[in-house]
């Protein structure tokens, strides 16, 4: 007698059976044909997976899983990046350690992820906050500080007064600390940098050989911003320093009329003469209230007048000194030269300075051939051609008017034109000005051609607890020394009170004072910064190729083979397949590959690039809105899980949309999905329309182009079609009988969808996977090759024409694929439900959309 699918009990019965035959445990060291398939490893920050971590790794497995029937050996390992701000906050709150919550929440995940059916190499797992793991976050901080990567210097930080802390730029509203409100002030900390500048330009020309979405290289291309432009010193007034700036735009040296400082800038100090050091130093303290994003974002530009003057190395002309807060110190050199006449910020700046003595001055003048010239000049100018003029003619009297403007020093100019008021560059292009005046600055010795980039060096120090230690400490006389490898892991000390005090947590722990001094001698003291856990990830793909050994780490000079395996290295890397959010374009992304490159520069790797393809996973909206706790519009998986299986989730979530696409949740529409499976055991597992005689002509053909749809699906990640291809397939056979072989074919091809499921078909369907599969992982569905299709059989010799009276369905006719038109007509009109509507009529028209429709027309 039929019964339903239970759920609950399939699928707990095959995650038990894949257990015990550790079916996706993978010899890295043995496999033949590697594919390294990697999601990025989730944070432990909540007690439950919410729908973002399923939409992320769901299709993921199941992709997985197509590849592996594709004869791939791939290895699928899982992790928790747990080391974070978000369980220091809890521990604050609720005076939890750190270590509990997340070790607990470790746990939890953990069962949450197996109940997907994922294929995971759990064997191999990694937890960051975990000694057996930082211990490498710890070694690689000591590579980079040994390859002289890795420097120290001021640099600031975000700092709430009220609640004495540092906060992350997460934690900082508007300028105002989200927890109390207060106004954050930037503070000057000593801070370790990695020089990841070093690899600026690496990092932009290995993007062209990586198979990423083309805006996440973009982002990272305008992330790591690379000029071209020139060094160009400036002459002080009175004084012996100099003023280096950076500009791309050396063809306007002539129209420089003035400096702008950051006002963090060491020559402010020295330059800023007595009659304006009060007006400097209350706009520099105002600048220190500021964060970085608020500086560069405001509209309006403030500054100050040092009081000083510079010289312009091209005409000798004295031009003022200012500072500014829209200048940041960290940023090129500190300091740029103001041309308000072809730079829409120094306009800003000075056109209402200019009785200050901030002049506007014209060296280019406007070319209208400038591309998207009516755009920079007036953003409305088609809807305002005066009557009885034509385009060019407006254009022509634009362009008349607003160049006299720009001459005038009216207006801003930023396009191409002649060089006009620069003495030996007058008559020349922009690209040939640029040219022309870094050859004179080089000669005359006043500057230099050069390659600036955006990037800068990763601030790695974190004034937090819940993080890897800095392998740092410091003899009597505050020099650095790195710890030795004989002491890794350097542990996280845990004698920490967790309320905020303006100073590192770790400054209050005796006992890693203690053990610093009873290791290295009276009066050393350890670095207190904890790390970025950014650097925690950015080696993470690493760690897994090479699990921790049992037993003590070897000695310090052979443990960069145990990093990981050189041979495994080689083999997996780089990773073939990487699945992740686009939130990570411009920090993870960019650190791990800067990590790999100094890795392969230290002779550990022999990959630069870790990532080979990369693909974004789409965002799952509710009722179009972002999921948020905030909102309270966040999906618990673990309901409709418990109800519906996880089988039937994962198809739900992968039926929304393209997988890069994402979708938007609706309650009701998992019950399609359910009926669905339930249609399938119906017809497919309890064997109601299967026969032991050969398949029909039709049966065949819907086989083999539901093969055809399905793969071409999963090859582009479409698991959505994937699965309408499938439900095609059920509606195009049911009622007709099928083979064993066939419904064999279907379990294989629902198989990376539905994982448990179609290991429960393939059983009952009689296939090798029984009790035996515990002895042998290759009894398992998953294991078996995935279908393929013969052109030849995609076409059926017959077709199903629908037949239209006066516009509406009245019937439908089967007829030979190479029937005639005349003879599908004819057809129509003698189909006798047709037939009762032309009765009496008169046939006015008759149309034939080949393949496809008739329509009579009466």
């Amino acid at each position: 007698m039929p019964y339903d699918y239970d759920p609950s009990s399939v699928e707990a019965k095959w995650r038990k059976r894949w257990e015990e035959a550790r079916a996706y445990t993978v010899d890295l060291k043995s496999a033949k044909n590697p594919y390294y398939s990697l999601v990025m490893f989730p944070y432990p920050s909540g007690d439950k997976l919410h729908v973002g971590h399923w939409y992320n790794f769901a299709p993921a497995d199941s992709w997985s899983r197509y590849m592996r029937m594709h004869g791939k050996q791939v290895f699928a390992p899982i992790g928790f990046d747990a080391f974070g701000l978000p369980a220091e906050n809890y521990a604050v709150k609720t005076g939890v350690p750190p270590a509990k919550s997340t070790a607990e929440n470790v746990k939890t995940m953990i069962k949450q992820l197996k109940r997907i059916g994922t294929m995971y190499d759990w064997e191999k797992m990694v937890n960051t906050s975990d000694p057996s793991y930082y211990q490498w976050t710890q070694w690689l901080f000591i590579q980079m500080f040994k390859n002289k990567l890795a420097y120290k210097k001021l640099g600031n930080v975000n700092f709430c007064p009220s609640c004495q802390t540092v906060l992350a730029n997460e934690q900082v509203w508007e300028g105002k600390c989200e927890r109390c409100g207060t106004e954050v002030q930037q503070k000057a900390l000593s801070q370790w940098y990695w020089k990841i500048t070093q690899y600026s330009q690496k990092l932009l020309d290995n993007l062209d050989g990586l198979e990423w979405p083309e805006k996440t290289k973009l982002m990272q291309k305008n992330w790591i911003g690379r000029s071209e432009g020139a060094e160009i010193s400036f002459d002080i007034k009175g004084h012996d320093e100099k003023i280096k700036v950076f500009t791309t735009r050396q063809d306007t040296l002539f129209g420089a009329t003035f400096i702008v400082l950051a006002p963090e800038h060491p020559l402010v100090d020295k330059i800023t003469p007595a009659n304006h050091q009060g007006i400097v130093r209350v706009y520099k303290e105002q600048a220190r209230k500021k964060t970085e994003l608020q500086r560069t974002s405001e509209k309006v530009k403030t500054g100050e007048h040092t009081g000083a003057y510079a010289i312009n190395p091209v005409n000798g002309k004295e031009i003022p000194i200012w500072i500014a807060d829209y200048v940041l110190l960290n940023y090129g050199t500190g300091a740029v030269m103001g041309v308000p006449g072809h730079d829409e910020r120094d306009f800003d700046f000075a056109e209402p300075r200019q009785d200050k003595g901030l002049h506007i001055q014209c060296v280019i003048e406007p070319d209208a051939a400038t591309p998207n010239f009516l755009a920079q000049v007036h953003p409305n100018f088609f809807g305002r051609i005066p009557d009885g003029k034509t385009i060019d003619e407006a254009q022509d009297s634009l362009k008349e008017s607003y160049g006299k403007e720009v001459l005038e020093g009216k207006k801003c100019w930023k396009g191409e034109g002649k060089i006009i008021n620069s003495d030996f560059l007058n008559g020349l292009t922009v690209h040939e000005a640029k040219k022309k005046m870094i050859a004179w600055l080089e000669n005359e010795d006043r500057g230099r051609g050069i390659i600036n980039y955006r990037l800068r060096d990763w601030l790695v120090s974190r004034q937090r607890y819940w993080g890897a230690p800095i392998p740092i400490v410091y003899d009597p006389e505050g020099n650095a020394h790195p710890v030795p490898e004989e002491h890794l892991p350097w542990m996280l000390p845990t004698d920490v009170e967790f309320k905020p005090t303006g100073k590192s947590p770790l400054t209050e722990s005796k006992e890693f004072i203690a053990r610093t001094e009873k290791i290295f001698g009276k009066g050393w003291r350890p670095e207190f910064d904890t790390m970025d856990t950014f650097v925690c990830s950015s080696f993470y793909y690493l760690r897994y190729l090479t699990p921790p050994p049992p037993g003590p780490l070897p000695p310090a000079g052979e443990r960069g083979s145990v990093f990981v395996d050189p041979a495994i290295e080689k083999k997996w890397l780089p990773v073939s397949m990487y699945i992740g959010g686009p939130e990570h374009a411009c920090m993870h992304l960019i650190y791990a590959r800067f990590v790999m490159m100094a890795l392969k520069d230290f002779g550990f790797v022999s990959h630069e690039e870790p990532f080979q393809k990369l693909v974004h996973q789409g965002l799952i909206t509710n009722n179009g809105a972002k999921m948020s706790k905030s909102k309270g519009n966040v999906v618990s998986p673990d309901s409709f899980v418990e109800r519906y299986g996880s089988d039937v989730f994962r198809m739900y979530l992968m039926f929304m949309g393209p997988f890069r696409d994402g979708g938007d949740w609706s309650d009701t529409g998992i019950k399609g999905i359910d009926r669905f499976v339930q249609k399938v055991w119906r017809m497919v597992g309890e064997r109601e329309q299967l026969s032991t005689a050969a398949d029909s002509k039709e049966v065949t053909v819907a086989l083999h182009q539901t093969i055809k749809k399905v793969t071409e699906s999963m090859e582009k990640m479409h698991f959505n079609t994937a699965i309408s291809a499938l439900m095609e397939f059920l509606n195009a056979v049911e009622g007709k009988s099928f083979s064993n072989e066939t419904a064999q074919m279907f379990a294989r091809l629902i198989s990376p969808i539905a994982p448990h499921l179609a290991e429960e078909l393939w059983e009952a369907l009689g296939g090798p996977s029984s009790a035996k599969a515990t002895e042998d992982k290759k009894d398992f569905v998953i294991d078996q090759s995935w279908p393929t299709y013969d052109p030849k059989l995609l076409v059926t010799d017959t077709m199903t024409i629908a037949v239209q009276v006066n516009g509406k369905l009245r019937g439908q006719i089967d007829v030979a694929s190479d029937a005639s038109e005349k003879d599908i007509l004819a057809a129509a009109k003698a189909e006798p439900h047709v037939q009762k509507y032309l009765e009496g009529q008169v046939l006015k028209k008759e149309i034939y959309i080949k393949g496809r429709l008739v329509s009579l027309v009466i």
